[in-house]
C-alpha cells in the first residue's frame, strides 16, 4: 500500500467547473487516515487557492507553485525563490515575446501589472486568491517563487520552444496547454517538491502514487510509484503514466482512489 497519495488539480481532481464531489472525497479521505496514508495537492497554482477546496480537511500539504512553495496549515516545509538578480533578466527576456500576459508569483501573492486588461485579471483571480495590481514589477517586496504566462493557445508549443532557448540558466517553462505557461526554477517541479516533502516525512517517492493530465505532472509520474494519468491527458503524459483513469469530468482521481483504498 501507498503511503501518499497527491494529485494534480485543475484538469485531474477538479471537474472543468472547478468543483469536486466532496461527499466521495470525505469518505475516501476518512479511509486515508485510517490506513496512515498522507493526502497532497500537487499543483502549479497558488497556496491561498488550493486550500479553499480543503478547509475540511486541515492535514492535507501542499506542493504548490509547482514544488516551490511545500507547507499544510501550519508547517512551511520548503521554500524555493528566484535569485533577486534573475528576476529582471526574465522580466526583460518575457517582455521581448509579443502576445504575453505575465503573473509574477510570490510566497505573499501573485502580482499583475495596471495596464494588463480586465478580463484577463478577472480569470486570474479565479486561480489567485491573492492578486495586487501594481505599477511595475520593479522590486517587488517578496519572495518570487515562478512566473505565470498566458498566451493564444495554439501558440503554447512554439512559445515554450522558444522560451527554453531565451531562458537557459535562468527558469524552466512548463505549460499544462491551453495557453498556459509557467516559467519555474531550473530542476524545480513537482517530483523535487515531493520528493523534499518525503524527506520530511521519510517517505520515498516510490511509496507515493500521484495523478496528472498535463506537461507540468510530466516528471512527478515518471518518479513516483504509481502514476496515473487522466483519460484526457495529454499524450505525452499518457505515455509516460504507469496506468490511466476515468476523465477528470467523471472524477477519475476519485475513482481510481475508492478501488486503491479498497485493497486488502
Amino acid at each position: 500500500m501507498f503511503k501518499l497519495i497527491a494529485t494534480d488539480m485543475d484538469g485531474t481532481f477538479l471537474r472543468d467547473d472547478m468543483t469536486y464531489d466532496r461527499d466521495f472525497f470525505a469518505t475516501l479521505h476518512e479511509k486515508m487516515q485510517a490506513q496512515g496514508i498522507q493526502w497532497v495537492v500537487a499543483s502549479g497554482n497558488q497556496y491561498f487557492q488550493l486550500t479553499s477546496f480543503f478547509e475540511a480537511f486541515p492535514d492535507t500539504i501542499y506542493v504548490a507553485e509547482n514544488g516551490a512553495y511545500i507547507r499544510d496549515a501550519n508547517k512551511v516545509y520548503a521554500l524555493s525563490s528566484f535569485e533577486n538578480g534573475a528576476i529582471q533578466p526574465i522580466l526583460t527576456k518575457l517582455t521581448s515575446i509579443p502576445d504575453l500576459k505575465i503573473l509574477v508569483c510570490g510566497q505573499s501573492s501573485a502580482y499583475a501589472l495596471k495596464t494588463t486588461d480586465a478580463a484577463h485579471i478577472a480569470t486570474a483571480r479565479q486561480y489567485y486568491k491573492q492578486l495586487r495590481l501594481v505599477d511595475t514589477f520593479d522590486n517587488l517586496d517578496d519572495r518570487i517563487l515562478k512566473f505565470a504566462i498566458s498566451c493564444p493557445p495554439e501558440k503554447t508549443a512554439a512559445i515554450v520552444a522558444e522560451m527554453r532557448q531565451l531562458l537557459v540558466g535562468l527558469g524552466e517553462p512548463t505549460s499544462s496547454g491551453h495557453g498556459d505557461i509557467d516559467i519555474i526554477q531550473p530542476g524545480m517541479n513537482k517530483a523535487a517538491g515531493l520528493a523534499t516533502l518525503g524527506r520530511h516525512l521519510n517517505i520515498q517517492l516510490a511509496d507515493m502514487c500521484a495523478f496528472g493530465d498535463g506537461g507540468n505532472d510530466l516528471e512527478m509520474l515518471r518518479e513516483v510509484g504509481l502514476g496515473v494519468a487522466m483519460a484526457n491527458a495529454t499524450p505525452a503524459v499518457l505515455a509516460v503514466a504507469d496506468t490511466t483513469t476515468k476523465s477528470n469530468q467523471e472524477q477519475g482521481v476519485l475513482q481510481f482512489m475508492h478501488h486503491l483504498l479498497s485493497e486488502p
